[in-house]
């Protein structure tokens, strides 16, 4: 069984989504753009489900600037490099940028510079995974998949650009 549920945040609302164990999605609206999630058949709205309340309640010390770090199971599920990019995403530090060479390099793969950023993109678990630390090689703000401005929201709440 999966669950969902959406809470309101200073950057729009999010879609939170998990089974009875783990945190499985994190989910910008993102307007004029179709897509988002594939909820199953046997997901129901439940914001009291699973990790729910706890991820909930963390995004919003997160977003009220008491939380930096985030203590919940999550359930990445991809292909085996998407899951090693997405592990070495949770190392940037809060406050830090990482380059996507940088990324390559810290999976031990300095080669897969593109291959990083299209796995970056295909984060399934937002702001948790912090996918929105990654930047260019030059420092300039590169895309992200809730949009420039949120990325630029979101490293400013953390102290950085």
């Amino acid at each position: 069984m999966s669950y969902y549920t959406q809470v309101d945040s200073p950057i729009g609302r999010l879609l939170l989504t998990g089974d009875t164990v783990a945190l499985t999605g994190l989910y910008m609206e993102v307007s004029g753009k179709g897509g988002g999630p594939v909820l199953g058949p046997d997901a129901r709205a439940d914001a009291g489900a699973g990790v729910l309340p706890a991820a909930a309640r963390q995004l919003a010390e997160y977003f009220a600037g008491k939380r930096r770090h985030f203590d919940l199971p999550l359930a990445l599920r991809g292909t085996a490099f998407q899951e090693q990019v997405w592990r070495a995403l949770t190392e940037i530090p809060y406050g830090a940028t990482w380059s996507y060479g940088q990324l390559a390099d810290r999976i031990g793969n300095p080669r897969a510079v593109r291959a990083v950023g299209l796995a970056n993109g295909r984060n399934p678990i937002s702001i948790l995974v912090p996918c929105h630390r990654v930047i260019g090689a030059d420092g300039s703000l590169t895309g992200y998949g809730g949009g420039l401005e949120r990325k630029r929201w979101l490293l400013a709440h953390e102290g950085l650009h």
